[in-house]
C-alpha cells in the first residue's frame, strides 16, 4: 500500500504535538514500493528529504519543504530458532511497544528492559533506543533497508551499524542515504535478567519473582512515574543524552558538588545525570507560555499545547547554556531537531 499527499499536516507523526506541514508526503508498507516510487518518479530524488518513523525522537522547527519518506512496514515474523534462540524480522512501521509486549508473552527474552519506550521498530536501530542497562543493539542481528543513493536493497549486520550510546551508522554516514524497513533481532529462549539498576529491581521484587511478565510492568511503572505520557502532554521523553566525560573532569567536578550522581562505565569515563545537571540549574517545571520543562524529570522538554518548534528549540538552547555555565559541561541533544 502506498499513500501520496501535498501540504500534509504531520501533527500526528510527531509526539510534540506541532502542527507542521510537509511538501509532501510518501507513505509505503514495503520496500518495493518504495523502490518503484523512487525510481518511477525521478523529480523527487531532486528534492529534499526526511525519513520518518514514529516521530517520538524529533522537533520540526517548520514546515519541511521537501519529500517526508514514512516507511510503514508492518509485520513480526519468526525467521528461524534453534535450542537457545530465536529471530524475529520486524518491520519498521511497527510499535516498539508492541514488539516488546509480543517478546514478553512469547518468553523470548531481552527486550524487557526496553519496555514504555515510545516510537517505531525503525527508529530503534537509528537511535540505538537503550534503558536501565540494555541497548536494543545488543539483540540486533541485521537491519534491513533501501540505498536512496543506488535504490538496493541492503542487509546491515550488527558489527557494521556503528553502534554507539545512542548513536549508529544511521545518524552519521548513512544520514539521509538509507531507509529501515525491517529489522531482525536475535533474543532469548532461556533469559538472564538484568536487574542492575537498583529502582529496577526493587519493582520487580514488590511484584514477586524476576519474571519477563513483572520486568515488564516493574518499568512501565517506573516509565509512568517519571515521564509524561506523549498523548496527554506533547514531549519526546528525554531531549538531552547524559553527557560522557573522563573521571579527571568528573574529579573536578565532585570537589565541587559532591552529590552528583556519577555511573562509572570504565577506568577511563563516566557517565553524568543530565537530568540532575538541569535541575540544578532551577528549570524543573519551568515554564514560559507553553514550552516547559517537566515538573517530574528535568530531562523532560514539554508543549503544554501550542508551542511551537522553535520555541522549545530556543528553550533547549537556554537550558543548554545554563549548564554549560554552571557545570561546564556541553549537553548535547538526543531529540533530532528538524
Amino acid at each position: 500500500m502506498i499513500r501520496f499527499f501535498e501540504h500534509y499536516s504531520l501533527k500526528d507523526y510527531n509526539t510534540f504535538g506541532i502542527d507542521v506541514k510537509a511538501k509532501y508526503f510518501f507513505e509505503c508498507t514495503d520496500l518495493e514500493d518504495l523502490q518503484v516510487f523512487l525510481s518511477s518518479n525521478k523529480e523527487w530524488r531532486t528534492e529534499p528529504f526526511f525519513i520518518l518513523g514514529g516521530g517520538s525522537n524529533l522537533l520540526f522547527q517548520d514546515d519541511y519543504n521537501g519529500l517526508v519518506i514514512h516507511p510503514n512496514v508492518p509485520g513480526i515474523t519468526r525467521i528461524k530458532e534453534d535450542r537457545q534462540h530465536v529471530w524475529l524480522e520486524v518491520g519498521a512501521g511497527e510499535v516498539w511497544d508492541d514488539l516488546v509486549e509480543y517478546c514478553v508473552n512469547s518468553e523470548y527474552g531481552g527486550l524487557e528492559n526496553l519496555s514504555h519506550i515510545p516510537g517505531s521498530v525503525g527508529a530503534a536501530p537509528v537511535q540505538n533506543v537503550g534503558a536501565y542497562g540494555r541497548e536494543a543493539s545488543q539483540f540486533i542481528e541485521t537491519v534491513n533497508g533501501l540505498d536512496l543513493q543506488t535504490l538496493e536493497a541492503w542487509q546491515i549486520p550488527t558489527e557494521d551499524c556503528g553502534f554507539g550510546y545512542r548513536d549508529s551508522i544511521f545518524k552519521g554516514k548513512l544520514k539521509g542515504r538509507f531507509v529501515v524497513t525491517s529489522v531482525v533481532f536475535k533474543l532469548d529462549k532461556f533469559p538472564e535478567f538484568d536487574l542492575s539498576y537498583g529502582v529496577v529491581e526493587q519493582e520487580v521484587e514488590k511484584l514477586g519473582e524476576a519474571t519477563l511478565q513483572n520486568i515488564r510492568k516493574a518499568i512501565i511503572q517506573i516509565r509512568d512515574s517519571k515521564l509524561p505520557n506523549p498523548s496527554v502532554i506533547g514531549n519526546a521523553g528525554s531531549f538531552f543524552k547524559n553527557p560522557v566525560v573522563t573521571n579527571s573532569v568528573v574529579g573536578k567536578l565532585m570537589a565541587e558538588f559532591g552529590s552528583m550522581p556519577v555511573y562509572k562505565i570504565n577506568e577511563i569515563e563516566s557517565k553524568l545525570a543530565a537530568g540532575w545537571l538541569i535541575e540544578q540549574c532551577g528549570w524543573k517545571g519551568f515554564r514560559e507560555g507553553d514550552a516547559g520543562v517537566h515538573e517530574k524529570q528535568a530531562l523532560v522538554v514539554v508543549n503544554h499545547g501550542k508551542a511551537t518548534g522553535q520555541e522549545l528549540f530556543q528553550l533547549s538552547e537556554k537550558i543548554k547554556g545554563s549548564v554549560k555555565e554552571k557545570f561546564g559541561i556541553e549537553l548535547q541533544r538526543e531529540v533530532n531537531v528538524v
